[in-house]
């Protein structure tokens, strides 16, 4: 069982005799799934000492969503995670201490998809990558490529901070039916879950689409595709570089498929190579 920190001071007295060797770190909301556990087993193939961060950051949350609903399951963690060394579970507080005014904004990749629809969300998540990285100052860092965007914008913040943190992306991990793993999926209901399992779907059939044609035509195909699928709205999909997430004409580099769309009160994001 790991030990469980709850204070950055706790955690860097952990770590200090321990960074002779490489010390990665898996940042989570927690309510872990096999596509956590995926980046856990990145960390340990890179690293002597592996850190887990459970924390659910609510300054990337806005006023209307699910922070207060969004599912927490310390204990049940605690237990897939085995032989992790450290779980660094610290409270709102500790994080957000009283008068706390610093938050970080990046641009370049975060411009664009998820911020024209959760303006808020990448300063939130900037803000509190930056804390754990310092707090916690490992080798490498693991963040799933689900979140391409967020992946991107993480390795922005890291270079242009001078973070002594390599931040490596892990594979997406999918259910049987190509569904990306996600702790949201648990608001699906049975109906919804089927209506879910075509996102995927619908990113491979854009990409044939882009291939042979033109990618605003594949684009606006995919949206009508999950709209016909039985998504409620679809927020956006995005053909774009796979490096920088610049707007681009032509396959001529490699890009990225990205879509977000909901169903009942669930948003589900996906995305895949070209």
């Amino acid at each position: 069982m790991p030990k469980v920190i709850a204070t950055v001071a706790e955690l860097r007295q952990a770590l200090a005799p321990l960074r002779a060797g490489r010390v990665g770190m898996v940042p989570t909301m927690g309510a872990l799934h096999d596509g956590h556990l995926s980046l856990v087993r990145a960390a340990k193939a890179v690293s002597g000492t592996v850190v887990v961060s459970i924390f659910v950051n609510p300054t990337q949350f806005a006023p209307h969503e699910d922070f207060d609903a969004y599912p927490r399951t310390l204990d049940a963690d605690l237990a897939k995670l085995g032989d992790v060394d450290f779980v660094f579970a610290p409270s709102v507080r500790e994080m957000y201490p009283e008068g706390y005014a610093t938050t970080i904004t990046v641009g370049g990749p975060s411009s664009g998809l998820e911020t024209d629809f959760r303006p808020h969300f990448f300063a939130g998540v900037a803000t509190v990558v930056g804390k754990l990285l310092i707090a916690a100052l490992p080798d490498a860092a693991i963040f799933g490529e689900k979140d391409y965007q967020q992946l991107l914008v993480v390795r922005r913040l890291a270079r242009d901070l001078g973070l002594p943190t390599e931040i490596v992306g892990a594979a997406i991990v999918r259910e049987q039916d190509g569904l990306a793993l996600s702790s949201r999926n648990a608001y699906l209901s049975a109906e919804e879950r089927k209506v879910a399992s075509r996102m995927n779907l619908v990113l491979k059939d854009t990409i044939a689409i882009a291939r042979d044609g033109g990618l605003r035509a594949a684009e606006g195909a995919g949206v009508a595709a999950l709209k016909a699928a039985g998504f409620d709205s679809v927020d956006y999909v995005a053909i774009r570089d796979a490096a920088t997430l610049a707007a681009i004409e032509t396959l001529d580099r490699p890009a990225r498929v990205l879509a977000a769309a909901r169903i009942g009160r669930t948003r589900l994001i996906d995305n895949m190579a070209l």
